[in-house]
């Protein structure tokens, strides 16, 4: 990808303050640099009176609501030209905090560990574009915000000509602990089953080094989320291309740790009243992702993986 700025960011942890009262969710100036699809500043919402009393005391006694992320995953959640921390989630995160009269703090960490940080209580709540499954549920509760699915990309001109059924013997970058590592180890074992050479899966921690490895000619291919292909190709000037429609939809939740009272109600109702108002919109238009809105927020939502 052309953001070396967001590349080794899991070295050192970044801590990025949202100021509730500055009117804008984001970097809390509404600058994104050239990440977003607008530098438009999106206002976020007043404190809800009553979600904030729903938020057990030990999370809100120091105003902050410390949300883990991992920071490669644009335009999700990634640290921009300008050393700034952006996105989808940073901006819904931000929203979310000023609903419950905090301040979001978030804190960067590597996808693979942000889930058992949560339940350790390092974080407060986890967003990093979590597809929901039963594997995450049975850990922490999960609060549905958005949908995607997994699309794959290729070198522009498609050189393998590669489909997802053709993979059998070639090399897939991906980043670990997603759904599309997952979704390749069982396509692999699919390949070795029927008689043909396995898929050499290169996982990565950072969803930026699995772009590195496209177009460095390291891998024939990577998996990823729709949105998070949709973005590499806009930002690696024409070097890749989408291989067909996307498929395993399934909706992000927000992680919360559970037996923790009525707080992922509190962040459910949150992110319904900015679905309700229109904040929510306004957010994933900022990013050029609303074609991944739903219209209601749902607590464990049921799925079929």
């Amino acid at each position: 990808m052309s953001r070396p700025a967001a590349r080794a960011v899991l070295a050192l942890p970044i801590v990025l303050l949202l100021a509730a009262g500055c009117g804008a969710t984001g970097n809390g100036s509404g600058d994104t640099g050239s990440a977003g699809s607008s530098t438009t500043a999106v206002t976020g919402p007043s404190k809800n009176a009553t979600l904030a009393a729903m938020v057990p005391a030990d999370v809100a006694k120091d105003g902050k609501l410390v949300i883990g992320t991992d920071t490669t995953y644009a335009p999700n959640e990634f640290v921009d030209d300008n050393n700034k921390t952006v996105g989808m989630d940073i901006d819904l995160g931000g929203a979310i905090a000023q609903e419950l009269g905090l301040t979001a703090e978030f804190q960067a960490a590597s996808f693979d560990g942000i889930l058992a940080g949560l339940s350790a209580g390092k974080f407060e709540l986890a967003m990093s574009s979590f597809s929901v499954n039963t594997e995450r549920l049975q850990t922490v509760d999960m609060v549905s915000y958005f949908t995607a699915g997994t699309s794959m990309a290729v070198l522009k001109g498609n050189p393998g000509s590669l489909s997802l059924d053709t993979l059998c013997g070639h090399t897939v970058a991906v980043q670990k602990g997603t759904t599309q590592s997952d979704d390749l180890a069982a396509r692999s074992a699919a390949c070795t089953q029927g008689g043909k050479l396995a898929i050499t899966i290169s996982e990565f921690q950072a969803q930026t080094d699995v772009a590195l490895a496209l177009t460095s000619k390291r891998a024939d291919a990577m998996l990823a989320d729709s949105p998070v292909v949709d973005y590499a190709l806009k930002q690696t000037n024409g070097q890749l291309e989408k291989v067909g429609n996307s498929y395993a939809n399934a909706p992000y939740g927000i992680g919360v740790a559970k037996n923790k009272g009525d707080f992922a109600k509190a962040v459910q109702g949150a992110v319904q009243a900015m679905m309700d108002d229109g904040t929510y919109k306004k957010i994933l238009d900022k990013w050029g992702v609303g074609s991944g809105a739903i219209t209601k927020s749902e607590l464990n939502p049921q799925t079929s993986s």
